[in-house]
């Protein structure tokens, strides 16, 4: 393999786990506070789809991007209001969110397009989509220096660990859980935007492919951690890259089997993590 095909195989890797290193951020922020984030899968699709939609319709992907990441803000919020409002079971309301997401951008490209998918009429973000690849490092970064060395992060992390202890402290456990399910949704829905606006510049029913799933799976493998949660996100990227590398050049290696490879690291992950990694101890658990 020649140096310029490496080169090439880890920039591909970099677009291709950009969109998952975003979601796992917002799983992070959300289940260091407590709220299991099964919803990362329908809030990229709801970004993914708002940024395509508001897109195709204002003619500017820039008024799209922001759409979709406040698009999947309000499905965090949603999250969070049911989690910490309702006392709904987090896993239980994770799931309908991602059936209400999934089926309601099905809905909405056959109602309003009456097709299966939707090209904005607009330039891509794509001539940005370095700067974005970027960006996704540096919020890992800053999100581990803001969780692990300010007092928000303080905050956030005692509400995911003791709740009760940081009411005793003074702080309000349900606002600071409600507010981090809001921001992980805007983080999962700036996921979906990428791959909306930057990398295929269309969205397609079912085009999120279960990277919110993979996603969940880099924050339990990067063991809770933001730095942690991107490294793995970015070598879900490579096993993605390695599809384009390998097809056509192992004829007897199936396609099928390539396109699975990171689902299979994501199962392998997560049994290889089962039991050995331990979770915010008030995780998935109502307050009060």
């Amino acid at each position: 393999m020649t140096l310029s095909l490496v080169l090439s195989l880890l920039a591909l890797a970099l677009v291709r786990g950009t969109p998952i290193l975003l979601a796992s951020l917002g799983g992070v922020l959300s289940e260091r506070a407590g709220i299991v984030n099964i919803a990362l899968e329908g809030e990229m699709t709801a970004g993914a789809f708002a940024a395509a939609l508001i897109s195709f319709f204002t003619r500017d992907p820039w008024i799209g991007a922001i759409g979709g990441v406040a698009v999947g803000a309000a499905v965090g919020f949603a999250l969070g209001f049911a989690a910490t409002r309702w006392r709904v079971d987090q896993i239980v309301a994770g799931m309908g969110i991602n059936l209400i997401c999934t089926g309601g951008a099905a809905f909405g490209l056959i109602f309003v397009f009456n097709q299966a998918g939707v090209t904005p009429q607009v330039p891509a973000i794509n001539q940005e989509l370095w700067p974005l690849v970027i960006l996704g490092i540096i919020l890992a970064a800053a999100l581990q220096w803001a969780l692990s060395r300010t007092p928000i992060g303080l905050r956030l992390r005692a509400c995911g660990e003791n709740p009760h202890a940081a009411r005793a402290a003074g702080i309000d456990p349900l606002a600071v859980r409600l507010y981090a399910s809001a921001i992980a949704g805007a983080l999962a829905g700036l996921g979906g935007v990428f791959l909306a606006l930057g990398e295929l510049n269309l969205y397609s029913d079912g085009m999120i492919a279960g990277r919110g799933f993979i996603a969940l799976a880099a924050v339990i493998f990067g063991r809770w951690t933001p730095l942690g949660a991107a490294g793995v996100a970015l070598i879900f990227g490579l096993l993605e890259a390695l599809q384009f590398a390998l097809q056509g050049n192992i004829a007897w290696l199936p396609s099928d089997f390539l396109q699975a490879l990171p689902y299979i690291a994501a199962l392998i992950a997560l049994l290889g993590a089962s039991g050995r990694y331990r979770p915010p101890a008030a995780e998935g658990k109502p307050y009060p």
